[in-house]
């Protein structure tokens, strides 16, 4: 198994009640200590209406961030590129990369809440054509430095070109978002980037996660790309504690507002949730969809999820939530990285095998080392019997 990296996929989502100055910083807190942690990469949403996902630019996020730690990578996760002239989207994200010194990665979609497209004058069928016309471009603008010019009904670009080339060497992680349809493993292919799963999880989701793949490589090869399961990253749900009983009522805090603002709020059916009590809530994820419970149901969770893949991936991030306070969210990441992410990085087998070896020879060398302790003492007791027989 390849190491795999570990991370979070942050929408955020927030009580929309609850003050949004306050619910920022504990996002920016909460990437501080998964920096602490060890944890690999973290993706920053865009949503701009349904009052829960509340952060509009995940690049100005991802600077605040990048100031506040040192080694963890910091993605737009995504950048709703319908939204957005693909020139400055390139332009701001090269702006990034240098100023993080390489930490920085770019996801694209086409952007989940109606809402948002709507106050663009965006309907649901545009999107994805409309990701797939920009997404070129893009690319385009951050692998040449020949100019492109395009021109559409809402764009015109002229010789554009970028005046500032990536910092990283060829360039930093890219990625395309995808749930359930096949749009996202088909861009990801034909411009040789990463996969976002964001639907890894969900019933349908585990369903057509090889299918996923098989579509990406399909497509990789019919235009002289590579895909790369080390560029597909899977996102699920997860809260762990000490015990399960603890797990579940951890969430009793805010797993409630989360379940209703996907069934009643936000219109983005294939995140579909059941559940009408807690109970019914916690049942649901923990039938497949993530874990509410201990790191060892977490670590078979992400087992199962590698044998679905039929082959593997990169990186697991987790959906971060806000199902706990702060305090046991906290708790929660901590434990993730303490107990699950070691048996998938290859940090434990040397420890685990050390202390197997030990314990295989214990017996043996225990008599020993008594034996030598035993060979002292007499020793000693001769040397000090013949001095005195010598006075």
């Amino acid at each position: 198994m390849m190491r795999m990296r570990f991370g979070t996929f942050m929408a955020p989502f927030h009580h929309p009640e609850h003050n949004p100055t306050l619910a920022l910083q504990d996002d920016l807190d909460l990437i501080q200590h998964m920096d602490r942690l060890g944890f690999d990469e973290a993706w920053i949403g865009e949503h701009h209406s349904a009052g829960s996902e509340i952060i509009a630019s995940p690049e100005i996020f991802i600077m605040a961030a990048a100031e506040r730690t040192r080694n963890i990578k910091l993605g737009t996760g995504v950048v709703s590129l319908p939204y957005h002239n693909p020139l400055w989207v390139a332009e701001r994200i090269v702006q990034l990369d240098h100023m993080t010194r390489g930490r920085v990665m770019l996801g694209v979609g086409p952007g989940a809440l109606p809402t948002d497209a709507a106050m663009l004058g965006l309907e649901p069928p545009q999107m994805r054509p409309l990701l797939e016309e920009y997404l070129p471009i893009v690319m385009h603008l951050l692998q040449s430095e020949e100019p492109i010019s395009y021109s559409s009904d809402r764009l015109t670009l002229k010789d554009a070109r970028l005046h500032l080339r990536p910092y990283s060497d060829p360039l930093f992680d890219t990625a395309v978002a995808a749930v359930a349809s096949p749009s996202g493993a088909k861009m990801a292919g034909k411009h040789g980037m990463g996969v976002l799963s964001l639907g890894a999880t969900v019933a349908v989701g585990m369903d057509v996660l090889a299918h996923h793949w098989t579509i990406q490589e399909e497509v990789a090869a019919e235009h002289g790309k590579v895909a790369d399961r080390d560029k597909w990253r899977l996102v699920g749900l997860m809260h762990l504690a000490e015990t399960e009983e603890q797990a579940r009522e951890d969430v009793k805090y805010g797993i409630t507002q989360w379940f209703r603002y996907f069934q009643h709020v936000a219109a983005f059916p294939q995140m579909a949730v059941e559940g009408n009590d807690i109970d019914e809530m916690i049942d649901f994820v923990n039938n497949g969809l993530g874990v509410i419970g201990t790191p060892e149901m977490a670590v078979t969770q992400i087992e199962e999820l590698w044998k679905q893949s039929n082959g593997g991936f990169g990186a697991y991030m987790t959906l971060a939530h806000n199902w706990a306070n702060l305090e046991r969210t906290k708790k929660s990441y901590e434990l993730f990285a303490r107990h699950v992410m070691p048996r998938f990085q290859g940090q434990v087998h040397g420890t685990k095998g050390a202390a197997e070896r030990a314990e295989a020879a214990r017996e043996g060398l225990a008599e020993q080392q008594m034996r030598a302790v035993d060979e002292a003492t007499e020793r000693y007791e001769a040397e000090k019997e013949a001095k005195s027989t010598s006075l």
